[in-house]
């Protein structure tokens, strides 16, 4: 009788595995128009190995995509970006990360379900990119933040004039980010949560 060598269970990474001291993990999704930086921000600041569903742009794309901007973009998310960070002991964020591309936009109504807020990234130069993500979360009733991504050439403006251009209420922050620093990403992170905690202790003050 042939005995089988039943093949190992593999499970997940020691550095992946939730600490048992977390009593609170919050969703939070990172949007944006495409190719402002969703992907690499969830990676910089992802403390397990993020998880990316970037496919290699093709002719397909060509007349259906703008890439009006960031021409030398060869890379994009077609479903969405995962990570984790946590912000302390016992404070766990889990992010998601849209699909930047119209034709994809489909499959944020999954990704938004259970958020709890949102980071809005912007890149100055194709500020427009923002306005339609944006509305989105404002009719769904997802609260959030913008982070001004820091692009090389990209042109500084001062935060009142992009909360104007943006018409944004003196409510929503408006930070500046770099994605591609942890450091940074963190604290862009760090804002959300306290904006959504003084939303929180807003509405009960109120009650």
């Amino acid at each position: 009788m042939d005995c089988k060598i039943s093949e190992p269970v593999v499970g997940p990474r020691s550095e992946d595995t939730l600490p048992a001291s977390v009593s609170t993990a919050v969703k939070v999704v990172i949007v944006g128009g495409f190719g402002v930086g969703k992907t690499t921000l969830v990676g910089s600041v992802s403390e397990i190995r993020p998880l990316t569903t970037e496919e290699t742009m093709t002719q397909a794309g060509v007349g259906v995509d703008d890439i009006a901007g960031v021409e030398r973009k060869t890379e994009t998310t077609v479903a969405m970006d995962f990570g984790r960070i946590s912000l302390s002991d016992e404070l766990v964020l889990y992010l998601f990360g849209t699909p930047g591309q119209q034709r994809f936009w489909f499959l944020w109504n999954g990704l938004f379900e259970g958020a709890l807020g949102a980071v809005v990234l912007i890149d100055t130069r194709r500020l427009e990119e923002g306005f339609d993500v944006m509305g989105r979360l404002e009719e769904r009733g997802v609260p959030f933040i913008v982070a001004i991504n820091a692009f090389p050439d990209a042109p500084h403006y001062p935060v009142e004039e992009l909360r104007k251009a943006m018409d944004l209420p003196d409510s929503v922050r408006i930070i500046d980010c770099d994605a591609r620093s942890r450091a940074s990403s963190r604290d862009a992170l760090l804002t959300l949560v306290r904006y959504l905690h003084s939303l929180t202790t807003t509405t009960t003050e109120h009650q």
